[in-house]
């Protein structure tokens, strides 16, 4: 598998494979302990309705998408709903 930077994911576009565009990726959650990945935590796009969508907000309203939810990383990053 080719290794990408997460400097190089910050600010890219998050879309749903129905074409919802969700915003853009703010940052990624880790656990200290696991160092596993956790969340992909998005500012919404201004259109998006956060509470149509099945995703928990943070405090800031950002969305927190389970980082399992991701279908596609390239251009943009596609997730499942």
């Amino acid at each position: 598998m080719d290794e990408i930077l997460a400097k190089n994911l910050i600010d890219k576009s998050i879309v749903g494979i129905d074409g919802t565009d969700f915003g853009t990726l703010y940052n990624i959650t880790m656990g200290l302990e696991s160092a596993k990945l956790g969340d992909l935590v998005i500012d919404p796009n201004e259109g998006l309705s956060t509470q149509s969508v099945d995703f928990e907000t943070d405090e800031n309203g950002r969305l927190r998408i389970p980082i399992n939810q991701i279908s596609t990383l390239n251009d943009q990053i596609v997730i499942r709903r």
